[in-house]
């Protein structure tokens, strides 16, 4: 099956990380590519009804979910480390500088390394500097953009489009009108691929 898988994602969520982690080998290996979709994960929860406080802010679902983190992390066998600080928004609008020089696969890859699998600060102007610099790009105009009224701009249509197409939280993947939510439901996903 050939076809396009809709990926919707924030940087802040350790669970687009891990998807994102087993996506590639899943498109590839069904001949489909990947469309990636930031989206501000708060902004769409809200807008989806889900007015209730972050993973964070709940000491119990706080430390559950770090277990199952590192459980998928282990069945998948890649690193999952916290961030020691959040605040994705600028690594997010520059997935819309990535996007204008075809690169959104290689800054997703790159910056979750560095954000989920080394545990780094979302808000760290070196790891975001780190970033630009890894894939080549001109550091300094990286920055100017992802603080930028046409970054912030492009960042809340691609929220806004998402909504509209039933996104509620991240990673949701979609193919056509086929949606899946979680990294756990990757599986279900492949077996649509395959059928």
């Amino acid at each position: 099956m050939s076809g396009v898988i809709d990926f919707y994602f924030d940087f802040i969520s350790p669970f687009s990380y891990l998807a994102h982690y087993r996506l590639p080998t899943i498109a590839a290996r069904h001949g489909c590519e990947i469309a990636y979709h930031v989206v501000d994960l708060k902004v769409i929860k809200l807008d989806g009804g889900n007015t209730g406080p972050t993973t964070r802010d709940m000491p119990l679902k706080y430390r559950y979910s770090g277990t199952d983190m590192q459980r998928w992390a282990a069945r998948y066998g890649v690193t999952i480390k916290r961030p020691s600080g959040y605040g994705p928004n600028r690594l997010n609008e520059g997935v819309f500088w990535a996007a204008d020089r075809g690169a959104i696969a290689e800054y997703v890859t790159a910056t979750w390394r560095r954000v989920w699998g080394e545990g780094g600060d979302m808000t760290d102007a070196a790891l975001i500097r780190g970033v630009a610099a890894e894939l080549g790009w001109n550091v300094d105009e990286f920055l100017a953009f992802t603080e930028s009224e046409d970054a912030a701009t492009r960042y809340r249509a691609s929220t806004r489009g998402a909504h509209q197409h039933g996104v509620f939280g991240v990673p949701t993947m979609m193919i056509g009108e086929q949606m899946w939510w979680g990294n756990d439901r990757l599986d279900f996903m492949e077996d649509y691929l395959a059928a």
